[in-house]
């Protein structure tokens, strides 16, 4: 990141949509909370009850399904990334792989999750991330990451 472009936290929809391709319904990150370039980015998601995947996963019993969790932590690594590395402006960050997947507790509707990813590390086209998704401080979701861009 360049020294004069300056990051407002927490930052909105808006510029989150200005960072990443993703549109509605499959943008699964809402604000960023936090960011340390280079380093950690803290991302929010409201899971409401009007998210289209809660009509068929499951009635009467709507669960966030555990790979859009995934796709918001990747989301937030995406934002992580943008912000951090001048070399990828207007690039598309691309899902390259995932290890260490762990789904601990269902997500439902109500719900805040909260993202935190960790930059592991960089190397040419390649980022490794770890992330974690909380729902009140209690830990939902884990993995980690590789993305490439081009």
């Amino acid at each position: 990141m360049s020294e004069d472009k300056k990051v407002q936290l927490p930052m909105g929809i808006k510029e989150i949509l200005d960072l990443l391709p993703h549109r509605y319904p499959f943008i699964m990150l809402d604000r960023v909370l936090e960011f340390e370039p280079d380093k950690t980015i803290t991302g929010l998601k409201n899971v409401s009850m009007g998210e289209p995947f809660f009509q068929g996963h499951f009635p009467g019993e709507p669960v966030m399904p555990g790979v859009l969790i995934l796709e918001g932590m990747a989301q937030a690594g995406a934002v992580l990334a943008y912000l951090s590395t001048e070399d990828i402006a207007g690039k598309l960050v691309y899902f390259a792989g995932m290890d260490k997947v762990r789904f601990r507790k269902v997500v439902r509707p109500g719900d805040q999750l909260i993202y935190k990813v960790k930059m592991v590390r960089r190397k040419s086209k390649l980022i490794k991330v770890q992330c974690k998704a909380y729902v009140d401080d209690v830990l939902v979701t884990e993995a980690e990451q590789l993305a490439t861009f081009s």
